[in-house]
């Protein structure tokens, strides 16, 4: 679905992604984990299209979409989402999923005046659309509620809700469990499973949380530094000697190892 080839991203003297290779397979649950400053976010905002890349190439079901702005991958079916979700706080929770699909009738005001039937009649279909994404996500008694007042957890869910309003491919979610207590994370957990089990979604994820990634990834890439470190199972990239010493360092490394050795 995804291919990132030697991949940068500079900002000034700093490199954040720095010749970054990856591969997220059709069909797939992919899990990006890293230390923090790993460049994790930075490369899904150059794939996403939220930041130019310094180099490199991002191709998507073997189309180049390097540099391509993000209004043109989202008709592309490539979507993401944030790890401080961006509702609409003072509209409800189905008129935050009503807002999603593109040209729609009453966005002209010719329509709006002369059209009033096709228009009513495409918001009522989307209505029904949105209630249905909600009762897939469990937050249908959250309808008619106003999408600032809900909780962070739900507020995921939400975000979620959106890329199932439109025919989206391939969905990047940031750091999903940030602020979500864990019912809420296992019912997240759950809507990404079915989602791609029954609706054939790709997604790529970035998480701390490694029993979610556990979970939920195969397979689960490592960054440190800007660069991929690691690439398999979560069970691998966890024993990972490499992985291990970016997250603790060598010296924490040893003295761990010094810990076991003597009980």
């Amino acid at each position: 679905m995804i291919e990132v080839e030697n991949l940068h991203r500079h900002f000034g003297g700093f490199r954040a992604v720095d010749g970054a290779s990856l591969t997220i397979g059709t069909g797939s649950i992919t899990g990006l984990i890293g230390p923090n400053g790993a460049g994790k976010t930075t490369l899904f905002n150059v794939v996403a299209g939220r930041l130019p890349p310094t180099s490199g190439t991002v191709r998507m079901a073997g189309e180049d979409i390097t540099g391509l702005p993000p209004h043109a991958l989202f008709h592309k079916g490539l979507l993401r989402t944030f790890q401080i979700a961006h509702e609409f706080g003072s509209m409800t929770c189905v008129e935050n999923l009503m807002m999603v699909p593109a040209r729609q009738l009453g966005e002209t005001l010719w329509n709006a005046w002369f059209r009033r039937g096709a228009v009513q009649t495409e918001e009522a279909a989307l209505r029904e659309k949105a209630m249905d994404v909600l009762r897939f996500l469990t937050i249908d008694h959250l309808a008619d509620q106003k999408a600032g007042q809900i909780s962070g957890g739900q507020k995921k869910l939400l975000e979620l809700g959106r890329t199932m309003m439109v025919d989206a491919k391939i969905v990047f979610l940031d750091e999903v469990g940030a602020g979500v207590n864990r019912t809420l994370l296992n019912t997240i957990g759950d809507a990404i499973v079915r989602l791609n089990q029954e609706r054939g979604y790709t997604f790529c994820v970035i998480e701390h949380d490694m029993d979610f990634i556990g979970r939920l990834c195969n397979p689960v890439i490592c960054m440190a530094e800007g660069k991929v470190l690691a690439q398999g199972t979560a069970d691998e990239v966890k024993n990972n000697e490499r992985v291990i010493e970016a997250y603790l360092g060598t010296g924490l490394k040893n003295k761990i190892k010094e810990e076991a050795a003597h009980g």
